[in-house]
């Protein structure tokens, strides 16, 4: 029986690669310039690339269940997504944080039920979404909607903590973004904090909250 893997990363190298040989070639010898640090979601359905029409060296990514953000203070003990935001932001200097949760998803969704018994970490993870939980004993698709977008929120919030981040904010060097990506519609709906609210793109002035000093800051008392 074939090996289907082994057999997509055989065309990869035959077929895909040699049309962008030339640019993975600058990649390698300038070095990559990303400018945008996208913190997404580990959902399969969310495919960065295909959402943001961003090839090769555009997008420094991050991916975790829940697309959140730990807290600056270690207190979350080691992990890869604290890293990855500062060293997107302290050497290679990106422009632009993005935060995208989506429609339908599962780690929001365990925020409100239980886990398998033998995910200590996944247990003890979901709690950096907890403060957006509404109190709700059984939640409906439009509380799951509103809980996923305040948890985007809530990581934007985090964000701040960070110093490196909130210098850079401050000094409108930095703009963070809040994005919900509604599956069965193929839109994302951005986070404007003036208008507090998620507005869908195609109605949307700009790509998110923009440059926002500590006096903009989002909070979890917008309304979806």
């Amino acid at each position: 029986m074939p090996d289907e893997l082994l057999e997509r990363l055989r065309r990869f190298q035959s077929d895909a690669f040699p049309q962008h040989r030339s640019h993975f070639r600058l990649l390698v010898d300038d070095g990559q310039h990303p400018t945008t640090l996208f913190i997404g979601c580990s959902d399969s359905r969310l495919v960065p690339y295909l959402l943001t029409g961003t090839g090769p060296g555009e997008l420094f990514l991050v991916r975790n269940v829940g697309a959140f953000v730990p807290p600056y203070d270690g207190s979350a003990g080691f992990h890869g997504t604290a890293a990855a935001i500062e060293f997107a932001v302290l050497n290679l200097q990106v422009s632009r944080i993005i935060v995208c949760g989506h429609s339908h998803c599962g780690g929001i969704r365990a925020l409100y039920g239980g886990v398998h018994p033998q995910a200590l970490n996944l247990r003890h993870w979901l709690e950096l979404g907890r403060e957006a939980v509404l109190p709700v004993a059984e939640p409906g698709p439009e509380a799951l909607r509103r809980t996923e977008q305040r948890a985007v929120i809530l990581q934007l919030e985090r964000l701040m903590d960070y110093p490196m981040v909130r210098e850079r904010v401050e000094a409108r060097t930095l703009s963070l973004h809040g994005w919900h990506y509604v599956i069965e519609d193929g839109e994302v709906h951005v986070f404007d904090v003036q208008r507090g609210s998620f507005v869908p793109a195609a109605e949307a002035e700009h790509a998110g909250t923009g440059p926002y000093a500590a006096y903009d800051e989002p909070s979890l008392d917008a309304e979806p």
